[in-house]
C-alpha cells in the first residue's frame, strides 16, 4: 500500500518524506527529539481520523497522535504521525459548567472562553498545550491540589479505536476504557473530543518573584514554610535559574485560586525576602495563567526531567541546594499534596509523594551530551530519595509508561490494550506495552 491511498480517503493532507512540508510538520514540540515518522496525516474532521487507523491497520503501520507534539519521546519511526489541529470545536456550556473540545483546542482558547463566565479548567502553565494529550495523561494543574488531575473531571471522550470505529465513551458506557483513559495516556484509542467539567474561578492572585542567588537559603525557607501550612487553593513552585550568559537566580511561582487578597496575605512570608529583582505578583484573570511562569509558546530543544519525592529531607535539600547548576537552565520543585493525593476513580488515581522537581536544559548540539550528564548525575544523587514514580506527563524520552503507575494498574492497563488493539496499531508518546 502506498501512501496515495491514503490521501484518496481522507480530505486532509499527507505528507511523506520528500514532500515540500513534511520535515516541519512532522516536528515535535522538543527540537531535542528525533521523530522520522513514515508520513503525517493533518486530518480535516473525526470521519479522517477513522479512515486513517483503517488504513494503518490494514498497512501493518501504528498511527502516534500528536496535536501539538507536546510530549514526544520518538520511537515511532515506521508511524503515521496524526494531526489533529483542525478538530477546533470550543463549547463552554456555563449553566452545566462543561466544556467541549475538539482535539485540536490549546488550554489557551479553553481558558480564554472559560474565564469569561467565572469558570476554570485544571490548565497548566503553558496556554499552547493540547488539552487532549495532557489531560490523558492525567495533567497536572496550577488547581489540581484543589479539584486534582484534569484526567478525573472528564465526563466523557470522543474516541476512533483501534478498528477505525467512532464511540463516545462515558463511565456507564465503557468503564474500562474510560477508566484506562482516564490518565492511562494516549495508548487505547485515538481521542477527538473531550467533555469536562470546569470550576468556580471567583479570583486568582500569582505570579513570579526572582532573586539573586545570594537569597537562595532564605526563598528556600520561604517556600518550606508556605508548602507546610498551604491550604489546597494555593500551589508554589521554587525556582533555581541559570540562564546562558546570565548570573544565577532563584525564584517563586505562585497561584491562589480565590480572593486575590487572600492569596496576597497566605504569601507574605515572602515580603520578608528583600532585594527582589522582579514581582509580578497580582490579581489575574485565569485567562492569563500563562503569564506567571511566561514559558516558550514556540517549539524549542528543551531536554526536561521529572522525579517525586515524599518529603523535603535534609538530604533533598543539599542536592536541591547544592553545586552550581550548569548546563543545566533549571531545577524546579512544585508542591504537590492536596487533592492530587485524593482517591480518584481514573487510572491516574491518587499520588502520594509532595513534591515534583523537574530539570530543564538545552538540547544544543554542543550541550545536549553534558546536558544529559549533569541530568543524570542529579538523578543518581537523589538515590532513594526519588520514588521512580511520576505523572505521566513528566515521563522523558527514553522512559516506560510503567514509571507513572503501581504495578496494579499497570497490569490492568496493558490487559485493557490487549484487548481494546491487539494489533498495537494506536501508539501514545508512552506505549504501556512498550
Amino acid at each position: 500500500m502506498g501512501f496515495d491511498e491514503l490521501r484518496n480517503a481522507v480530505r486532509g493532507r499527507v505528507l511523506e518524506s520528500g514532500d515540500a512540508d513534511f520535515e516541519q510538520a512532522a516536528r515535535p514540540w522538543s527540537l531535542a527529539v528525533t521523530q522520522p515518522v513514515a508520513a503525517v496525516a493533518e486530518i480535516a474532521d473525526a470521519a479522517d481520523v477513522a479512515a486513517v487507523v483503517r488504513y494503518a491497520r490494514a498497512a501493518g503501520r501504528p498511527v502516534a497522535t500528536q496535536p501539538t507534539g507536546h510530549g514526544a519521546a520518538g520511537g515511532i519511526d515506521t508511524a503515521i504521525l496524526l494531526r489533529t489541529g483542525a478538530l477546533n470545536r470550543l463549547e463552554i456550556d456555563p449553566v452545566a459548567r462543561v466544556a467541549r473540545v475538539g482535539a485540536g483546542v490549546r488550554w489557551g482558547q479553553v481558558q480564554a472562553s472559560a474565564a469569561a463566565h467565572g469558570l476554570t479548567g485544571l490548565a497548566g502553565s503553558n496556554p499552547v498545550v493540547g488539552v487532549t494529550g495532557y489531560t490523558l495523561g492525567g495533567g497536572k494543574s496550577w488547581f489540581g491540589r484543589k479539584y486534582g488531575w484534569a484526567s478525573n473531571a472528564v465526563r466523557a471522550f470522543e474516541i476512533v479505536d483501534a478498528e477505525g470505529r467512532p464511540a463516545r465513551v462515558t463511565a456507564d458506557s465503557d468503564p474500562d476504557l474510560f477508566w484506562a483513559l482516564s490518565g492511562g495516556g494516549g495508548d487505547f484509542a485515538v481521542v477527538t473530543g473531550l467533555e469536562f467539567e470546569l470550576f468556580p474561578a471567583p479570583g486568582l492572585y500569582g505570579g513570579r518573584i526572582t532573586w539573586t542567588a545570594d537569597r537562595l537559603p532564605e526563598v528556600w525557607e520561604a517556600f518550606r514554610e508556605l508548602t507546610s501550612r498551604a491550604p489546597d487553593e494555593l500551589s508554589v513552585w521554587f525556582n533555581r535559574f541559570q540562564f546562558p550568559q546570565a548570573p544565577e537566580m532563584v525564584g517563586v511561582d505562585l497561584a491562589c485560586l480565590g480572593d486575590p487578597e487572600r492569596g496576597r496575605t497566605l504569601v507574605s512570608a515572602l515580603d520578608r525576602i528583600g532585594g527582589a529583582l522582579t514581582d509580578t505578583r497580582a490579581a489575574l484573570s485565569v485567562a492569563d495563567l500563562g503569564d506567571i511562569t511566561r514559558e516558550p509558546v514556540d517549539p524549542s530543544p528543551a531536554i526536561t526531567r521529572g522525579e517525586l519525592l515524599d518529603d523535603l529531607s535534609p538530604a533533598a535539600e543539599k542536592i536541591i541546594l547544592g553545586e552550581s547548576l550548569a548546563p543545566l537552565v533549571s531545577v524546579q520543585v512544585r508542591h504537590l499534596g492536596g487533592a492530587l493525593a485524593r482517591p480518584a476513580a481514573g487510572a491516574r488515581g491518587a499520588l502520594s509523594d509532595r513534591y515534583l522537581v523537574s530539570t530543564l536544559g538545552l538540547g544544543l548540539p554542543h550541550l545536549r551530551e553534558a546536558v544529559h550528564a549533569r541530568t543524570s548525575a542529579l538523578v543518581a544523587e537523589f538515590g532513594a530519595l526519588v520514588t521512580g514514580k511520576k505523572p505521566f506527563t513528566f515521563l522523558a524520552p527514553g522512559e516506560s509508561a510503567a514509571a507513572a503507575f503501581d504495578a496494579v494498574t499497570v497490569d490492568r492497563l496493558r490487559t485493557i490494550k490487549r484487548e481494546r488493539d491487539p494489533q498495537n496499531v494506536i501508539r501514545s508518546n508512552f506505549p504501556v506495552l512498550g
